[in-house]
């Protein structure tokens, strides 16, 4: 919310009041005391969430807990996405007392490629861990843009009580404008806290996440200092996000340096299970769905191979039945890039498991199958009628067998 907020008035969306970590003791305890308490928050660079759950927000009552939880969190340590971030900083934030909890999103849909909204009445979790009944997600015309009656129909599919439903179309409308006139990708506020200023509930957001298109010369109007774009992240994860387009996804996060197994995934669902079961297994984690062109994925396979190839047992190409991701395109950029690496570094002591369904599987397959042949790299591929957890597993029993093989004396 230290950016958030100056975002959000854009919109004439209600904030807290906020401090920054240089605040006066006397400001502290007037803060305190126009709510009861105060929340000390610790500031990261980039997207980082789960910070509730990890202990890295503070309520206090007082200005002594106040200043030393500020200074518990100024340079507090959180994993995320499987790395380890640390803190730059921290924030005073106005308590906001609410009887109900707010999730919305504003994004560009992958499945639909249309602008949608979600939204959810049971806000302040992860929206992963709440039942498909208690969200609700549409998409509207951007030409019209984001209306009252979309929010209302929505809060009505939800069954939400009566007397939030008109604050909530009266609010949540204009942050369609923020999105479109200012070059977002993405605008998340979890939660919306819903306050009762007299009869009337105000929503007020507590917890503001975005993704900006940088392209974008509109971004320019919101006048950011530029350490709100600075990270933590390694040199694997610049050289691939600068590959950014709009056609294709090239999400990564890097899990465990020394991990053996390197995966190409597609889709957030083999993410997920793939993430899970490799464990620490996998040197990163990824999602390359949506279709990217071929210039664009050899680029990414070429990224991956220099920075994880050396050090890895099995090449995993994961995904499930893609509907509009010409596999053949794919399969030729990440086989293509593998052999062009060899060529230039020699051979290399692989194993490649592929997992995957979709338009010119077959012909895909085919390509792969020669070229590693011709390589003389030993793989296994499985159509999309296989699971995709038997198709990671039997990774992870690949990665076993190449550990223990490589670990055997070498015979003279």
């Amino acid at each position: 919310m230290k950016y958030g907020k100056r975002i959000l008035e854009l919109a004439g969306f209600p904030t807290p009041e906020i401090l920054c970590n240089d605040a006066f003791a006397e400001d502290i305890d007037a803060l305190i005391k126009k709510r009861g308490k105060v929340v000390v928050k610790p500031v990261f660079y980039g997207g980082v969430g789960k910070k509730g759950k990890a202990g890295l927000i503070r309520i206090v009552d007082n200005v002594a807990d106040a200043q030393q939880a500020r200074r518990d969190l100024f340079f507090a340590r959180h994993k995320f996405h499987g790395q380890t971030v640390t803190a730059n900083g921290a924030t005073y934030e106005e308590f906001i007392p609410a009887d109900y909890e707010i999730y919305f999103n504003l994004n560009v849909s992958t499945l639909s490629r249309m602008v949608s909204f979600t939204l959810s009445i049971d806000g302040g979790v992860d929206i992963e861990e709440l039942p498909p009944d208690r969200i609700v997600t549409h998409s509207f015309d951007p030409l019209t843009g984001l209306k009252t009656y979309h929010i209302t129909d929505a809060l009505a599919q939800l069954n939400a009580p009566a007397e939030i439903i008109s604050p909530l179309a009266r609010y949540l409308p204009a942050l369609w404008d923020l999105y479109n006139d200012y070059g977002f990708d993405l605008i998340e506020i979890n939660p919306i806290r819903m306050y009762k200023n007299g009869k009337r509930y105000v929503p007020y957001a507590c917890d503001f996440k975005a993704v900006l298109d940088k392209d974008n010369p509109q971004t320019k109007r919101l006048n950011l200092p530029p350490d709100v774009f600075e990270s933590n992240l390694s040199e694997f994860e610049i050289e691939v996000n600068a590959l950014r387009t709009y056609q294709g996804q090239s999400d990564v996060a890097i899990i465990n340096p020394k991990g053996t197994i390197t995966p190409f995934m597609f889709g957030g669902g083999a993410n997920s299970a793939a993430t899970e079961i490799l464990s620490d297994r996998t040197t990163i984690s990824t999602d390359f769905g949506g279709n990217p062109p071929f210039e664009k994925m050899y680029k990414i396979a070429q990224i991956v191979y220099k920075h994880w190839l050396p050090q890895s047992n099995v090449v995993l190409v994961i995904g499930g039945k893609a509907n509009n991701t010409d596999i053949f395109v794919t399969f030729k950029a990440i086989f293509d890039a593998l052999r062009d690496y060899i060529a230039q570094h020699g051979p290399q002591d692989i194993y490649v498991v592929v997992g995957r369904g979709g338009p010119n599987l077959i012909k895909g397959m085919s390509y792969a199958h020669d070229l590693l042949n011709s390589l003389k790299i030993p793989h296994r591929f499985f159509g999309y009628d296989s699971s995709m957890v038997d198709v990671i597993q039997y990774a992870v029993e690949i990665d076993n067998w190449m550990a223990a093989r490589k670990k055997q004396p070498v015979k003279k």
